[in-house]
């Protein structure tokens, strides 16, 4: 079986408060979405990556690879108008049955142990996301009025989710919808049971300025 993995990188700089592209902003003197196709490409399971990316951001990516001298072997495939038509262009380049791994392009600190599980869990199960427990306390807001969440029962959703591509592109094949807010979403409503590894707590998604701050402190350790 062949192993791939989908980095998306569709994100803007909004609520970085920058308008460079948080997937391009500097962690430790390199680019955030270097240090995440490095992850990927220095993991055991050696998967082919396939970047998304917006066709407007692929000659500043191009310069920024040849800056850096950054030759970590990827390609590049246009992104779409919404995550779902990302990946779907992603996916649907894939001939060779596999498995599959999606990741956000601002999660850079993912571990090579985490990808590895990952695929391993797939082959085994058809499908695996990587998942925290909560460690809040939670509530839920519903109509103006609150109530309590059993926090034992909470799941922080993260990237890699990996699947077999065979359900992936039965997934993606189906209509866009707006409650589709990750691949293992898509994937659940064609039925599919969704199945969680544990993730990791510095797998953090770099969205907010002090992320970066975090993520800086968190590769000197």
């Amino acid at each position: 079986m062949k192993h791939y993995a989908i980095i998306v990188a569709g994100g803007s700089g909004n609520r970085m408060q920058t308008e460079t592209p948080k997937q391009f902003l500097l962690l430790k003197n390199l680019p955030v979405l270097m240090h995440t196709i490095k992850a990927f490409a220095t993991s055991d399971t050696q998967p082919k990556i396939l970047l998304v990316l917006n066709k407007d951001q692929q000659a500043y990516w191009a310069r920024l690879c040849k800056e850096f001298n950054f030759h970590i072997p990827h390609e590049v495939i246009d992104g779409g108008t919404e995550r779902f038509y990302s990946v779907k262009n992603a996916v649907y380049t894939i001939e060779e049955e596999g498995y599959v791994a999606i990741h956000d392009a601002v999660r850079p600190l993912v571990s090579k142990k985490l990808i590895d599980s990952c695929y391993s869990e797939a082959a085994k199960q058809g499908n695996v996301i990587a998942a925290v427990q909560s460690s809040d306390s939670v509530r839920l807001l519903k109509n103006n009025k609150t109530s309590a969440l059993k926090r034992d029962e909470i799941y922080l959703v993260q990237t890699p989710q990996t699947f077999s591509l065979s359900i992936l592109k039965e997934a993606y094949n189906q209509e866009f919808n707006t409650h589709f807010t990750d691949d293992a979403s898509v994937v659940e409503c064609i039925g599919q049971e969704i199945n969680i590894i544990e993730g990791e707590r510095a797998n953090i998604k770099i969205t907010y300025p002090i992320d970066l701050e975090l993520a800086e402190l968190l590769l000197k350790n």
